[in-house]
């Protein structure tokens, strides 16, 4: 058996340590999870020293991909993920979070303007002062998801 961590950091070695003693094999590749139950959602990814941390999901503002590339953006820091952009889609609660692109989710509360655009596209600012673009393909799930 295969799984994937996404535990806090300081509790990492131990619960890997344990699997691992077990016989379950830990990578980042496997498709069953194990996290831990909080009242919070948080996403493990790496800071730019290339250190595991996980961030609070309220503090993401947006999630590009550049190819293979998926970077997390919060007004403090740019941190990268090794999920493709779906599956990061998937683990974020869809309440708070939206896909405007196939690269980019955006964070609702983060969103500062939405300005209609030609051609059936939306411009929105985010709180960083990032400006990114609805396209076609989510234009309608766009609008339902903000009552436009």
């Amino acid at each position: 058996m295969k799984v994937k961590l996404l535990i806090d950091t300081g509790k990492y070695e131990s619960v890997y340590r344990e699997l691992t003693e077990h016989g379950i094999e830990v990578s980042d590749d496997a498709e069953l999870i194990v996290t831990e139950n909080r009242d919070k959602s948080y996403l493990p990814v790496k800071n730019q020293k290339g250190e595991r941390v996980m961030i609070d999901c309220e503090d993401i503002v947006y999630i590009e991909s550049y190819g293979h590339r998926v970077d997390v953006h919060t007004n403090e820091e740019i941190y990268s993920s090794q999920d493709r952009i779906y599956m990061l889609e998937e683990s974020l609660n869809p309440r708070s979070f939206i896909r405007v692109s196939n690269s980019v989710i955006v964070s609702k509360k983060h969103v500062t303007k939405i300005r209609p655009a030609l051609s059936m596209k939306f411009v929105i600012t985010m709180t960083d002062g990032t400006v990114i673009d609805v396209t076609r393909s989510y234009y309608a799930s766009f609008r339902t998801f903000f009552g436009i």
